[in-house]
């Protein structure tokens, strides 16, 4: 495999040829994702309730085809734990879709403590092991802990932006991959069969 521009292309010839004719509906995917993503940061509270009212539609859903699966094998011995597990997600998904606010406040709550006890372990292991590279761990580990304290001290108004700005972040740079991923297939020339 190649090292150089565009390296995370694959270095089958074939696979480069196809993708090659659609890079322009990557690019175009890639701009959209970084305009949505850019819109949920400059909107988070919407983009926070957004996130969060789908999230319940989806336990709505799951809920749904939790007690359908249960009452069609009704005779099944996990008949009872389907339904009971079904209900749990039906009335969750109704309380969120209800109060999407205070869904919010506890997806953030959780969201503080997983950096929080993610960052004083990567801190913790880093200078106990001191692998390779693990001045870089010390270092994402001592950021995490920091964003989570963050979260955490500024709860319960945090949780009206948090959520929204982490999803439109992650649009804004998979957005980017994409476009960087449509702009090395155009600059790929065309195949001699292919012309």
């Amino acid at each position: 495999m190649s090292t150089g521009f565009p390296f995370f292309l694959s270095h089958l010839e074939e696979e480069r040829q196809a993708l090659r004719g659609n890079w322009g509906w990557l690019l175009a995917l890639g701009v959209l994702l970084i305009v949505v993503g850019g819109m949920a940061v400059s909107y988070p509270l919407m983009a926070t309730l957004a996130t969060v009212s789908f999230f319940g539609v989806l336990l709505l859903c799951g809920g749904g085809v939790e007690i359908a699966s249960a009452i069609w094998a009704r005779r099944w011995g996990g008949f009872f734990l389907h339904l009971f597990i079904g209900l749990l997600y039906f009335f969750v998904g109704v309380a969120i879709l209800d109060r999407p606010a205070i869904g919010a406040a506890g997806y953030t709550l959780m969201l503080a403590v997983f950096f929080v006890a993610g960052g004083l372990l990567r801190i913790v292991f880093a200078i106990a092991h001191r692998f390779s590279g693990w001045g870089w761990t010390l270092v994402s580990g001592v950021v995490t802990l920091l964003l989570g304290m963050l979260i955490w001290r500024d709860l319960p108004e945090s949780a009206f932006w948090v959520i929204g700005t982490f999803v439109g972040i992650d649009l804004i740079f998979n957005g980017w991959s994409w476009v960087m991923l449509g702009l090395a297939l155009r600059s790929i020339p065309a195949s001699k069969s292919a012309v």
